[in-house]
């Protein structure tokens, strides 16, 4: 299993590791004590039902990252690969922190571990949507390479009542660039 202690730019150092079975329960934890915030731009609610239905019944087609601050997982990245052969060595991107570890440099620090192991499985290309509103997000999609394909126009009906366009952006992983390794 690949590991990764990181430090982050406020000083604290995350554990980041491939998700495992084992850190079932601590994946839940993570998403149930997520902030209306940190969610903004998601599709809650993230209940133990939909997460063991979704993400954690498919292990086999992802690449599933997690950070791990004081025991407690504090972030989630993850690739779902298509499994149909039309869509062959092409994935989704999804990242998720914890509020409390917002602009500390992990989704820069998760997205250089998930780039690193989908080329190592030799990925094709990745993908992704993202709110347009969703500035920090986008910044750092950018950061790695990823560039805007297309707008999904009021795709997404937000918790203020409003519908927001989607950004459509992808990365082809043989012309992608690391930044920086300061988090």
């Amino acid at each position: 299993m690949d590991i990764a202690h990181i430090r982050l730019k406020d000083g604290r150092t995350v554990l980041i590791k491939e998700f495992q079975s084992e850190d079932k329960e601590k994946f839940i934890e993570m998403y149930e004590s997520l902030s209306a915030e940190a969610v903004r731009w998601g599709m809650p609610p993230y209940t133990r039902e939909r997460l063991e239905k979704g993400w954690l019944s498919n292990l086999q087609n992802l690449i599933s990252i997690v950070a791990f601050y004081n025991d407690k997982i504090v972030g989630h990245a993850q690739i779902f690969k298509f499994p149909h052969p039309r869509l062959k060595a092409t994935g989704d991107l999804i990242v998720y922190l914890h509020q409390d570890f917002h602009n500390a440099g992990l989704g820069t620090a998760m997205l250089t571990k998930l780039i690193e192991l989908a080329k190592k499985e030799g990925l094709h290309r990745i993908g992704l949507t993202v709110v347009a509103d969703n500035i920090p997000a986008i910044n750092l999609y950018k950061k790695f390479g990823f560039k805007i394909e297309g707008v999904k126009r009021d795709a997404y009906f937000g918790e203020d009542g409003r519908y927001h366009d989607e950004l459509v952006m992808g990365l082809m992983l043989a012309n992608s660039t690391s930044p920086s390794q300061v988090f």
